[in-house]
This record gives C-alpha cells, structure tokens and sequence, in this order.
C-alpha cells in the first residue's frame, strides 16, 4: 500500500506540491508527517488536503485552524 497528501484549495484545486509527493508504506507514517509540515504547506497556499490510499480517497481536513 501507498499513502499519499493530495494538496488542495477550498475550491477544491489541486495544488501542486514544490518538491513533489511524499509516498508513506503507512497511514500512521503520513499522518505523523503531515502534522509537522501542515504549516508550511498551508503558507504555499494549501487550504486543505486528502489522505490517499492506493488511489482511494480516505478522509480530507483543512489546514485552517477552526
């Protein structure tokens, strides 16, 4: 299994990342590096992002803070 971010604006365009997509063998893997680098990711102008597994959506969250 792969674990991949799809980087997102509200509207839901995807953004491309700056130095590609990170690739995780796990879930816990891309969620412990997404939790370091969100907010960089939101000062590139992502608003939200999607966890991807094996091409299958998994669950989508905002960069925001509530």
């Amino acid at each position: 299994m792969v674990w991949t971010w799809r980087y997102e604006k509200n509207d839901g365009t995807v953004v491309e990342p700056a130095n590609g997509a990170e690739e995780f063998s796990s879930q816990g893997d891309a969620e412990s590096w997404i939790g370091e680098e969100w907010k960089a990711l939101l000062e590139d102008g992502t608003d939200r992002v999607v966890l991807v597994e094996d091409g299958r959506d998994v669950y989508p969250m905002s960069l925001h803070e509530a």
